[in-house]
């Protein structure tokens, strides 16, 4: 009553928040009258100036924040716990780190940071300030650091010492830039709070958006806005909120609007009316109490919990498995933007939308994306409805429309990249809310990079910086071998969300994707819509197909940064996860089913389509040209035939680095029929002969593979596996009777002979060199090969450089011994054939006793590599 009267009427609303604020029940009770007292007294100035009227605000919040410890009731919720609502600010957490800057602020033209700052104010807020320092018309804001969000998370989820008066600060700046009051019901600022770490990690960590709404708020907003804009942004805000900073289900807010539409008899959420949307927060707030929550009123605590939010969601189990997929490693945290709103549900004047600056499937240089009218940005990235092609807003919005074409292109210039924009259009008014460096597809990539350096933006060494190897990856993956063949199995078509060929039995969730994944088998994960706890089943799938969701909802940004395979917005789709089906087409088909998606068309095939290898293109040759004026390092490819040999060389291999003998083995089945007649042979003639039939196989495979190398280095490993793995798989009793049908071999010989090659320790066993000692005509053979091939095609005029490989050598004495049978059979065949060949002959360090012996094997061999495995990948040679 004291405050209502000390303001005059038409300022009530003030004398209201005022009251709040001293009602907080952070304040120690002794500090209140005189508070009132003061504040009463100041009535007149805090009319007068809205600033006044903020910092007063301010001044409060610091006389709380002052209070002793045991007046304080600061109780952040966690997810799945009761939350109390407060509106004290944290308790002091850990000492001031002097001197740090924790708030960068952004606006009017403004800015404290650059995106030079990525490191610090992530790759949202560095991009802001840069935006806003440069000219446009950026809602004015402020960054905590990441630096904050490591303290935070070391203080036990804490804010340091001083952050939340530097918070109040910045919000105060925001204020101030954008004429408007957080909490005040006359010109209130309702606020977005943000995550942004300096590596772009899509839809892994949390968003808030409308704070500063609360049940007084919304009607001084109806009265200014319009009701069903201010309770549509009510519903969201309290939709949003319960989800990320109270721990509530999205499904139980998302079912009260589902039972609500279908009584409202309409389809889609803009065509619930003002009375609808006003019945529709009143069952939100049901969802809460029914939850054991309370919403917190007081906006600067809806602030505040949302921070600790955003900042919790830096240890979430999806950006943790993000950053594992990605290998993102060293990032201190992630930062978190509070940025003024502004809104794209204000009417049909309105929208918001997420666009590229090129083509990012392909590289076109066309502005790329989606919007959607009168919708919020969750809406367009969400998937929750299908938006519109982005050039059809010149026709929708035309002013903003040329305002957004003439930014994207000041944004690429100035960035030298292709950019990824997030932007909102209020009545009219074009405002830039993101631009980062865009997610791609290999071909879109290399297409980028080559059309940047033809413009003359950037040079090559920047274009080849531009392109990630996972991107060059891609471009090898296969692609259908006749897209006509399969046209009678296609059953639907989406929107081609990232391009390639995907090949898949069907899932329905995340656990079942990455289960089957672990078993070596490729799947194709359907969705109605993904959501970024489906990250896991993503990156283990071939491809995702969802029923909604545009061409940059979270299923098409993330499959694109990663190469995976995305049809969505299959609007025909209906998935029932629950039963495990499906139906398109007219076409039900199960989990486990066969299902081809075309990314580059949108096609659903069912089935199993064939598949071929990829074909490379102009631009990659291009680029890779670029590459190589570049690089410092040899790459050499493992090729056991002239085919692989071929393809290699075609690849930019500089000659091979492993050809595996054994593999030729297994060309025919009169080859290997001939290895197992060798095997099952019981003295040397036998073995001879066998080894003799052996010899033209290995002499032709060799010829190809030197002229496909020609003027290439080729090593050769002689024969390396323990022989018992030439033997068929199966039961003893099937193995005994197809030996003995190939060899025609007893079969009680043949079970002696298995029993005699059965290994103990296959690594280390009777294997490798000690196959070539044991039975000297298996090296003499081979080598024989390797000599009379080389001899052919350097006389034919070829040049061929063959450096021979002995396997699997633990001490000097085995590579000595096995040097001299190598040279003394290649000087054999140069006598033959009167033709000298230049060779060498090493080995390669694979075992512990070799590695310790290398010095003394270094004597001896000419060449050797260093072979070794990471737990989580192939074998590395060097």
């Amino acid at each position: 009553d004291l405050l209502q009267n000390a303001f005059p009427a038409p300022h009530r609303t003030r004398a209201s928040a005022a009251a709040r604020a001293l009602l907080s029940p952070s304040l120690s009770l002794s500090l209140r009258p005189p508070l009132m007292a003061a504040t009463c007294a100041a009535a007149p100035a805090l009319v007068a100036s809205p600033s006044a009227f903020s910092r007063r605000r301010q001044a409060l919040s610091r006389v709380a924040r002052s209070a002793p410890t045991s007046s304080l009731r600061a109780n952040r919720p966690h997810r799945g716990a009761v939350a109390q609502a407060v509106s004290d600010p944290p308790a002091a957490a850990a000492s001031s780190r002097a001197g740090t800057k924790r708030i960068f602020t952004f606006g009017n033209g403004t800015a404290d940071g650059d995106a030079s700052m990525k490191t610090s104010l992530g790759g949202k807020g560095a991009n802001l300030a840069e935006m806003s320092s440069i000219g446009l018309s950026v809602p004015a804001g402020f960054t905590v650091t990441t630096e904050t969000c490591a303290q935070f998370h070391e203080n036990n989820g804490a804010l340091p010492d001083g952050c939340w008066e530097e918070m109040l600060e910045g919000l105060a700046f925001v204020e101030t830039c954008m004429g408007k009051t957080l909490g005040d019901p006359d010109n209130p600022l309702l606020l977005s709070v943000r995550s942004g770490a300096a590596v772009s990690m899509p839809g892994m960590m949390d968003t808030v958006l409308n704070l500063g709404l609360n049940d007084t708020v919304v009607e001084g907003l109806a009265a200014k806005a319009g009701e069903k804009f201010a309770f549509d942004s009510y519903r969201r805000f309290l939709d949003m909120y319960g989800d990320v900073v109270m721990g509530i289900e999205h499904h139980l807010f998302e079912r009260e609007l589902d039972t609500l539409k279908k009584e409202a008899g309409v389809v889609n959420d803009n065509e619930l009316d003002a009375t609808h949307l006003r019945t529709l927060v009143g069952r939100y707030k049901q969802v809460y109490e029914s939850s054991g929550r309370m919403f917190p009123q007081e906006p600067l605590e809806q602030m505040r919990l949302a921070a600790y939010a955003v900042f919790d969601s830096w240890n979430s189990d999806r950006a943790k498995k993000y950053m594992a997929i990605n290998q993102i490693t060293g990032l201190k945290g992630t930062a978190v933007t509070v940025q003024a709103m502004v809104f794209g549900n204000m009417g049909d004047t309105s929208g918001t939308g997420v666009c590229f600056t090129r083509n990012p499937s392909t590289g076109e240089n066309l502005l790329y994306g989606e919007y959607l009218v009168n919708a919020q940005g969750e809406d367009v990235v969400a998937g929750i409805r299908t938006p519109a092609d982005i050039l059809t807003m010149k026709d929708a919005l035309p002013a903003a429309f040329d305002d957004l074409v003439r930014n994207t292109q000041l944004l690429e210039k100035h960035y030298k990249d292709m950019q990824d924009i997030e932007f909102t259009v209020q009545e009219g008014t074009l405002y830039m809310l993101q631009t980062r460096s865009g997610k791609r597809t290999g071909a879109g990539a290399v297409k980028i990079a080559v059309d940047l350096v033809a413009a003359g933006m950037i040079d090559t060494k920047k274009a080849v910086l531009l392109v990630e190897p996972t991107h060059i990856d891609q471009l090898l993956h296969p692609q259908f071998r006749d897209e006509a063949a399969y046209a009678a199995d296609v059953i639907g078509v989406g929107l081609p969300a990232s391009p390639g060929a995907a090949v898949g039995q069907v899932v329905f969730d995340t656990p079942t994707a990455e289960e089957l994944h672990a078993a070596g088998k490729k799947v194709i994960l359907v969705r109605v819509e993904t959501s970024p706890e489906d990250v896991g089943g993503m990156n283990a799938s071939e491809g995702i197909l969802t029923a909604r969701g545009g061409m940059t909802s979270h299923a098409a940004v993330v499959a694109r940064g990663w190469g995976k395979v995305c049809v969505s917005g299959c609007s025909e789709l209906v998935v029932d996860e629950d039963n495990r089906w499906l139906t398109l087409g007219g076409v039900k088909l199960h989990e486990g089913d066969w299902l081809s998606l075309n990314g580059t068309t949108g096609e659903v095939i069912k089935g199993a389509a064939d598949l071929a290898p990829p074909a490379i293109s102009g631009d990659l040759g291009e680029f890779m040209s670029w590459v190589d004026g570049f690089r410092r390092l040899k790459v050499l490819a493992n090729a056991d035939t002239p085919e692989d040999a071929a393809t290699a060389r075609e690849n930019g291999a500089e000659g091979i680095g492993l050809v595996r003998t054994e593999h030729m083995f297994f060309g025919s089945g009169e080859r290997i029929r001939t290895v197992r007649r060798m095997i099952m042979a019981g003295n040397t003639p036998d073995r001879e002969a066998a080894l003799a039939d052996l010899l033209p196989f290995q002499r032709g495979d060799f010829e190809g593979i030197f002229r496909a190398m020609d003027g290439l280095p080729v090593t050769i490993r002689l024969l390396d596996p323990p022989l018992h793995e030439f033997l068929p798989d199966g039961e003893l009793d099937e193995i005994v009777a197809l030996l003995s049908a190939d060899t025609g071999a007893d079969e009680n010989d043949v079970v002696e002979r298995i029993e005699k090659l059965a290994e103990i320790n296959p690594m280390l066993g009777f294997r490798g060199c000690r196959l070539a000692i044991t039975y000297p005509e298996i090296g003499r053979m081979q080598v024989r090969a390797i000599m009379e091939a080389a001899c052919a095609v350097q006389a034919a005029g070829g040049d061929v450089q063959p450096d021979i490989m002995v396997p699997l050598v633990g001490t000097v004495a085995e590579l000595r011994h096995q040097t001299a049978m190598i040279r003394e059979t290649a000087a054999a065949v140069f006598a033959e054939k009167n033709v000298t060949v230049a060779y060498r002959v090493g080995t390669m360090i694979e075992i512990p006793r070799a590695a310790l012996l290398s010095d003394q094997i270094a004597s001896e061999a000419e060449f050797f590599f260093l072979r070794y495995q990471r737990p989580d990948a192939d074998d590395v040679w060097v």
